[in-house]
């Protein structure tokens, strides 16, 4: 008996293996194609790449809105595609129902009441609908996954448009040869939202595989030429940071190959970069010498005025959408129209100053811890996982990308959105709803650990109660032992 014990263990070793491999095929990631996914998919599309609007007569019927609604009425009639949390018990999703009050607020107290109400029936609503509507449909790592595939063909769908549709001009004052006569988003706009796109490109690189994978990277070539051809400043300084961060955060591989990709990156931008790119980019390193820094309406200036509007407004600002109003109605360069000339309506160019000036302090609060807690929130998360995650299945592993990339991709925002008025805009709204759906996806997760070890961790993470004397909340043991692992054997 005891000779035959050392064949045991290893046929008991070997059954192990066989289905630990049975679980990792298992759990290969999947595009999942039920009615409102696909609907929701078509929405992101659309949203991200405005690709619609390369058809004018389609563009015209208002396609975002229309399959917002469609969305919206299917998960009405359809409820069991949709998750059973309620995500305003998630913070993101509280921040984002918060925005949209504040919003309404406002438009009731700052100077246009009709102008502000315009933008939020006509846009804002759209983009709080649809986040939600994503937030509440991620019931799975394959819904999650699926959404971020979609915002990463938005993205390829704009590099195409910036590499082969979209004219390339040398305006005047500038040094660079650069996108021009964009019909989805300015250039400095469309580096905002390709910076959010590189870093979840670079979280579906982990689990890709095959063909998938030569997609992902041709993607990411593309996103660098386009972010060259842009001219953007902001999307260079944004590149810069993220990239930076990128070495201290991606710790799944080595450091030799993070520094050797960053390397692919520069070499990227300098086969990419049109005439003048980097004597543009120099400029930053002069930023007195600028425009923006000396002239009436430069980015200096109107920031000045911003918190200007911040103190005369401090509680429910100009309202949603008025900042350009303001400009010509109540602003401080009015005093200096009859000896300069004409007076421009100019938006705020900078997002932080457009949330603090058109909803006020707390507006502005909101704001930016939707950006900022995103990121501190989701580093803290990565620290709590097991460590095993981030060589385990594609679930695991995909789940523990994200609490890199997502961060990533809000540290290109933060930084892009500096320089550019993007603060109603979708991108960090969808941010917000992933963030709030890789909650939901990992609380599933924990019911699959077996009971102590879903405690240990949920306790972790911080989706577990901890009561008095080691105890636990009952619906946290509900969660811990009403999913045991399927391959557990006796």
């Amino acid at each position: 008996m005891s000779a035959q014990s050392p064949q045991l263990a290893r046929n008991a070793a070997h059954s192990g293996r066989a289905i630990n491999r049975s679980a990792r095929v298992d759990e290969r990631l999947r595009i999942v194609r039920d009615p409102l996914r696909i609907i929701l998919f078509l929405a992101t599309v659309m949203t991200v790449s405005r690709v619609h609007q390369h058809y004018p007569p389609v563009a015209r019927l208002r396609p975002v809105l229309l399959v917002v609604i469609l969305a919206a009425a299917y998960a009405y009639l359809n409820p069991r595609f949709l998750g059973r949390t309620n995500v305003l018990t998630l913070w993101p999703m509280r921040l984002v129902a918060l925005l949209g009050v504040l919003a309404c607020g406002s438009a009731v107290f700052g100077i246009s009441l009709g102008a502000a109400a315009h933008f939020i029936l006509d846009s804002y609503v759209k983009t709080l609908v649809y986040a939600f509507l994503i937030a509440m449909s991620i019931r799975s790592v394959h819904d999650l996954y699926t959404l971020v595939w979609a915002y990463v063909i938005s993205c390829s769908i704009l590099v195409y448009f910036s590499l082969f549709v979209f004219g390339i001009t040398r305006a005047a004052g500038s040094y660079v040869t650069r996108l021009d006569h964009l019909y989805t988003y300015d250039s400095n706009d469309l580096g905002v939202v390709i910076i959010v796109g590189l870093a979840l490109t670079l979280l579906l690189l982990g689990v890709a595989r095959g063909t998938q994978r030569w997609f992902l990277l041709l993607n990411l070539a593309g996103i660098l030429a386009t972010i060259a051809r842009s001219g953007s400043r902001g999307a260079f300084l944004g590149l810069v940071v993220a990239g930076a961060a990128a070495l201290v955060l991606v710790t799944s591989i080595s450091l030799w190959r993070r520094v050797s990709l960053l390397a692919a990156v520069v070499l990227a931008l300098v086969i990419g970069a049109p005439p003048g790119y980097w004597k543009q980019m120099g400029t930053i390193l002069e930023p007195t010498e600028d425009y923006n820094y000396t002239t009436r309406d430069g980015r200096k200036a109107v920031s000045e005025r911003g918190l200007g509007y911040m103190r005369m407004y401090p509680l429910f600002g100009l309202g949603i959408n008025n900042f350009a109003r303001a400009e010509c109605t109540i602003s401080p360069k009015l005093q200096t129209i009859s000896s300069s000339g004409p007076i421009r309506c100019t938006p705020p160019h900078n997002s932080y100053i457009q949330a603090g000036a058109e909803l006020g302090i707390p507006g502005m609060i909101a704001w930016t811890s939707l950006v900022l807690g995103g990121i501190v929130v989701m580093l803290r998360m990565r620290r709590r996982l097991p460590l095993a995650w981030r060589q385990g299945s594609d679930t695991q592993r995909f789940l523990y990308g994200a609490t890199t990339f997502f961060p990533l991709a809000l540290v290109g925002f933060a930084v892009t959105s500096f320089f550019v008025s993007f603060a109603w805009m979708d991108p960090l709204y969808l941010m917000a709803a992933f963030i709030s759906g890789w909650y939901v996806v990992v609380r599933g997760q924990i019911g699959q650990l077996a009971g102590p070890e879903a405690l240990t961790v949920a306790s972790a993470l911080g989706l577990v109660r901890a009561a008095p004397g080691w105890r636990v909340s009952r619906s946290a043991r509900r969660v811990a032992s009403t999913r045991a692992l399927p391959q557990r054997s006796e």
